[in-house]
């Protein structure tokens, strides 16, 4: 387990994203991968009130994990993070807004608190202070215990940082931001708050929205949401590299490439957990090998150097 930031909870270092939750992965599928999950000795569900709103119409993802939850009784040993932001009718990070969705999601969750509330998007349009005021009283109120921003840049983020400690309210403990080995514009400006203000880095598709699973390769057939935009690495210059050096360390460890992709973000600074979510159990457990695996200093190195642009 490793320390979220300067927060009191740990967490396991693969999180479970649940965004596919009544959208590639039914209920009977998402127990299946929750129960294998925990079983493996994961404790971190990253979830959304929008998953998978834009497929379904409704907030599928939080329903399921409430069931989950109920049927289980575990809620107690799950560190559970749900998002505000982004759900059609609830967009943004208005002082209402925030008040609205956190008791639609508590609802759905079928839960009393959640353990980490994101910020999903930056929200231009309401003054930093109004919503951390609201998020503030969240946390007094233990609805909510810590708070994170999600795609936040380098700058307003920092300034969210800087409003908290002036005035006193709830402070973001943890950025989720995209990262992986073929995305690394995180390396930078944003990483440098990061760590300079002690916060837990918990990115997203650590697997470049599968490219990096090792199915992707010129003239492959791929069936998934996301193949257009995956098999778009493949005309760069540095995704076929990417892959090359994938596939030598993952036969030299006979893992899958997978695997190795995800140790490798786990490796870099600053990052506590990597978030990753499968279809049905036996995905899972390609992903859930990544906690146990720790990749030499040449192999970190190889995968640098051929996946830098």
């Amino acid at each position: 387990m490793r320390s979220l930031g300067t927060t009191d909870l740990s967490v396991f270092p693969l999180a479970l994203g649940a965004n596919v939750f009544g959208w590639t992965a039914d209920k009977e599928t998402s127990f299946a991968i929750l129960d294998a999950y925990v079983a493996g000795g994961g404790n971190f569900i990253d979830t959304a009130d929008v998953y998978p709103a834009w497929e379904t119409g409704e907030s599928t993802s939080e329903m399921i994990i409430g069931e989950w939850l109920a049927a289980r009784g575990n809620r107690e040993s799950i560190v559970l993070a749900t998002k505000v932001g982004m759900l059609e009718g609830l967009r943004g990070l208005a002082p209402a807004t925030i008040r609205t969705a956190v008791e639609g999601s508590l609802r759905r969750l079928r839960t009393d608190y959640i353990d980490l509330y994101w910020a999903h998007v930056d929200d231009q349009d309401t003054p930093p202070a109004e919503s951390l005021a609201a998020f503030d009283a969240l946390v007094r109120e233990g609805k909510v215990r810590h708070i994170g921003a999600s795609n936040y840049g380098a700058a307003r983020l920092a300034e969210a940082l800087a409003i908290s400690d002036a005035e006193g309210l709830a402070r973001y403990a943890a950025l989720q931001q995209q990262y992986n080995l073929v995305e690394r514009a995180y390396e930078g400006e944003l990483r440098d708050v990061v760590s300079r203000e002690g916060l837990a880095g918990t990115p997203y598709f650590g697997l470049a929205r599968g490219f990096l699973t090792g199915k992707y390769a010129p003239g492959a057939r791929v069936d998934s949401p996301r193949a257009g935009k995956a098999s778009a690495y493949l005309a760069t210059a540095h995704g076929p590299r990417t892959l090359e050096a994938l596939g030598k360390v993952a036969a030299d460890r006979d893992v899958a490439p997978a695997t190795v992709a995800l140790a490798w973000v786990a490796a870099q600074p600053t990052i506590t957990a990597t978030i990753a979510s499968a279809r049905n159990a036996e995905q899972l457990e390609t992903l859930m090998e990544s906690a146990s695996l720790t990749l030499t200093a040449d192999e970190l190195t190889l995968l640098d150097e051929a996946s830098r642009p």
